[in-house]
């Protein structure tokens, strides 16, 4: 029986043109083995194809599993018959499950997983993840969920007594008192047996064809083995390439970073050249103007405080605020010493220091306030004196 399973598959899944099955090309040997790995495990279980009629309209020819799936229910075993449609999109999807009664039998209303009409929703069905998920599996849980409560009952016929009644007891007692009783389908149910397929029927296989055959379907199992192999190589290849490639972007974004520092450096430099470039022009200028004002003789008399005086209000008051910075440093200096080696007394010395360190504050915040002005007001006459430059080029 599984070697004309397996050439009837074989037939079925290889043909091609009008009367090929609509399942995609790459899911063809998947669907092949879970049918035969199905058909080892519950024989009762049977492949065939068969005109499937969607709620459209549309006919397509599937292929279904027909049979019985054995459950064990208060210690006794019983077939349910099933039916086992495998949909156009499997197994990327789940197949589609009904129960198969019988004329003598019913479906149990309500039932948690069957419907009025046949159709199975078991978690397994809502769960299906491919390539986890297979027939196999399928039908063991089935069997499990149908021991739990029964789906079908076989109905009692009132004309002639039963000489040989069903062995299950009573499952509902609710249904006692109506024509058809709540009996679990008999032990010795089995279903019609499936014919052999046409492909193999009537004559034996040539050998050397199904050595071909076989040798066929190694290949194709080495081959999926290796495109397995080498799809998780691949996997691991482009995982260290993304590795990588996040390191370069945090590199990128440092180096950025580091670029702009540099810019921005760059560009606090050449302002401040700017300003020396201009001070050292003014520094010769004077130096021009003032350089044959003094001979050797009155050189000796020169008052270096008289000699240099402040161009403006501004430059006076830095300078006053610069010296009594400078005069107030000295006088801590000083007091320094002196409490070190004992000349005054040491909270004599904190009461000078907390006052002159009160009169440094105000003069360096004067100063700051006083630089910050000159800077505007140099800004200022650097771009008075490049705007006649402008108009003239």
């Amino acid at each position: 029986m599984a070697q004309y399973t397996q050439q009837f598959l074989n037939s079925v899944l290889s043909q091609r043109g009008p009367a090929a099955l609509p399942y995609a090309e790459d899911m063809k040997w998947h669907i092949r083995q879970h049918l035969m790995h199905l058909v080892e495990a519950y024989p009762s279980l049977q492949p065939k194809t068969a005109v499937f009629t969607h709620n459209d309209g549309r006919a397509v020819n599937l292929l279904q599993a027909d049979g019985t799936v054995p459950m064990s229910f208060q210690g006794v075993t019983y077939n349910i018959p099933v039916l086992i449609w495998l949909m156009e999109s499997y197994p990327r999807h789940s197949p589609l499950v009904f129960v198969n009664p019988t004329r003598d039998m019913i479906i149990k209303r309500p039932h948690p997983f069957v419907s009025p009409n046949g159709v199975v929703s078991i978690p397994y069905l809502h769960s299906w993840l491919f390539p986890s998920s297979n027939l196999l599996e399928l039908a063991r849980n089935l069997a499990h969920f149908f021991a739990r409560d029964p789906p079908l009952y076989s109905q009692r016929k009132p004309s002639t007594p039963n000489p040989n009644p069903s062995p299950s007891p009573n499952l509902n007692p609710a249904y006692a008192s109506v024509n058809s009783s709540p009996a679990i389908p008999p032990r010795e149910y089995s279903p019609s047996p499936t014919p052999p397929p046409p492909y193999g029927s009537g004559r034996m296989e040539d050998p050397a064809e199904v050595y071909k055959k076989n040798a066929i379907n190694k290949l194709a199992a080495d081959l999926n083995g290796d495109i397995r192999e080498m799809r998780k190589g691949s996997e691991g290849q482009m995982e260290g390439a993304f590795g990588a490639q996040a390191v370069l972007r945090r590199r990128e974004e440092v180096l950025r970073k580091g670029v702009k520092e540099m810019q921005d450096e760059k560009e606090a430099l050449e302002q401040q050249l700017q300003m020396v470039l201009m001070n050292t022009d003014v520094l010769e200028g004077w130096l021009r103007d003032n350089q044959g004002k003094l001979d050797g003789s009155k050189a000796e008399h020169v008052d270096l405080d008289e000699v240099f005086e402040p161009c403006d209000v501004l430059s006076k008051q830095m300078l006053d605020c610069t010296a009594s910075d400078m005069a107030v440093e000295d006088t801590i200096y000083a007091l320094d010493k002196a409490v070190q080696e004992g000349a005054i007394p040491f909270d004599q010395y904190l009461r000078c220091v907390r006052l002159l360190s009160r009169e440094q504050f105000f003069h360096r915040a004067t100063a700051t306030k006083v630089r910050a002005v000159q800077m505007q007001a140099q800004v200022a006459s650097m771009a008075s004196r490049s705007s006649p430059q402008n108009a003239f080029s």
